[in-house]
């Protein structure tokens, strides 16, 4: 079974956001990875609801909105509006976490749960079976082309043994340090979706990257 690639448009050119959509819709890829960052609950800023809002309009992938943000549940309904087909929030920003869960699946969205490294599997087990998908971020959330934390391969094995536990359908997404040399070994420990950022954007043929991720 193929994994699901989405690549990540923080790490396109934001001066030619346009032509890296239209690299994406015409590549295999099959979900755009949308990180948003507030400064708060990560050392960084990103992109917001306007640019989520452009993205959609001219994407024909899914959208894969990604809130690396302090209180989520105030922007859940607004990227939902401009096209979010997936939402996930962090476990580690939602003291009050199955109703932030209940809140996507009420916009209508996909929800998605991510946890950071230090984050252990077990602050999922009472709602894993309430969630489509689990981000695992394999690098300290902020940055990109940060260094792959080896460590991410034994939750992903943990994880996928919760799920199965549980009888869950969850997803598990991997975000951080994805390459075409670590690829095989995630998707063999159990991840189901890559996303990959500078691997695809700072290649001559991002297109011919996204197509050997989704045949590794």
């Amino acid at each position: 079974m193929q994994p699901i690639v989405a690549p990540s448009i923080l790490a396109a050119d934001f001066s030619n956001l346009g032509q890296a959509i239209t690299m994406i819709n015409e590549s295999e890829a099959d979900w755009i990875h949308v990180d948003v960052m507030d400064g708060v609950f990560v050392p960084n800023i990103s992109l917001g609801i306007p640019v989520a809002e452009a993205i959609k309009r001219h994407a024909n992938k899914p959208l894969d909105v990604h809130l690396m943000i302090v209180h989520p549940e105030n922007f859940v309904e607004a990227f939902r509006k401009v096209g979010a087909d997936s939402i996930t929030v962090h476990a580690e920003a939602c003291p009050h976490l199955h109703r932030n869960i209940q809140q996507i699946k009420h916009a209508g969205a996909k929800a998605g749960v991510a946890i950071n490294p230090h984050t252990p599997i077990v602050d999922l087990e009472n709602i894993i079976q309430d969630i489509d998908m689990v981000l695992i971020m394999s690098v300290n959330p902020g940055f990109g082309a940060q260094k792959f934390i080896e460590n991410t391969y034994q939750k992903i094995r943990d994880m996928k043994a919760l799920i199965l536990a549980k009888k869950s359908g969850a997803k598990i997404e991997i975000d951080g340090g994805v390459t075409l040399e670590n690829a095989r070994a995630l998707l063999d420990a159990g991840a189901d979706v890559l996303v990959a950022g500078n691997l695809i954007f700072s290649s001559p043929n991002p297109k011919q990257i996204i197509q050997r991720l989704k045949r590794i």
